[in-house]
């Protein structure tokens, strides 16, 4: 069972809990919270075997979907990988910015920016992975991090981005020290090309929250990079 059911699990145990202490008081059958139980951890259990935890997940990200404020941070922190990656020469394949159009676009979670990793699937595949392609991936898998922490100065997502970068890492051997060291790496890089392409960075925001294509968004960013002297 994943963490949101989990979670979800604990929100209608208490509440159940809660229930039954206040039924007698208010007149509430005892059947209400144990019927009310049944439900919720039928409906984890069906989550988490038949629809691989996804309808918490849109059920969790429907509701923080009424906050402004959380849509624009998945907006920006999003937009920070997208421009990363055009920066960085990893195309981007699709986007989405909430669980429902990951759903039909049939991504898992809660979707986000998608890349080709055909170039790091088959070098690690052959033993062959260079430390710059590696930088170029865990610059990439930051991005959205470093948008967060540039914009809010704290990060609220990015989780399975971490996960990515230290499983890659320590797949590759890289000892706990060098692998904290390589991650601080390519946040910094990651702030850095965010820093230096502000323009661009807004311009393509604001295509990605219009549901401009992956091309559009491209030209978006190509159309506001500083211009070289």
């Amino acid at each position: 069972m994943n963490q949101l059911s989990l979670n979800l699990v604990a929100i209608g145990i208490f509440t159940i809990t809660m229930t039954s202490l206040l039924g007698p008081m208010i007149s509430v059958s005892p059947l209400v919270p144990a019927i009310a139980a049944a439900g919720i951890l039928g409906l984890a259990t069906l989550d988490t075997l038949s629809w691989r935890g996804q309808g918490s997940t849109l059920m969790l990200d429907w509701l923080a979907g009424f906050s402004s404020g959380h849509r624009n941070r998945v907006i920006r922190h999003e937009a920070g990988h997208f421009l990363v990656a055009h920066q960085l020469n990893i195309p981007a394949t699709g986007y989405t910015l909430n669980a429902w159009d990951a759903l039909k676009h049939g991504y898992p979670g809660q979707g986000g920016v998608r890349f080709d990793s055909e170039e790091l699937e088959a070098a690690i595949q052959q033993g062959q992975l260079s430390g710059q392609l590696l930088d170029r991936y865990c610059t990439i898998w930051m991005a959205g991090i470093a948008a967060e922490m540039l914009i809010y100065g704290n990060v609220e997502g990015g989780a399975d981005d971490r996960q990515k970068l230290r499983g890659l890492l320590a797949q590759l051997g890289l000892p706990p020290a060098e692998l904290e060291q390589k991650e601080r790496w390519s946040l910094l890089r990651a702030k850095t090309l965010l820093q230096d392409n502000v323009s661009a960075y807004e311009a393509l925001m604001i295509a990605m929250t219009q549901g401009a294509s992956v091309a559009e968004c491209g030209d978006a960013i190509d159309q506001h990079l500083p211009q070289t002297v």
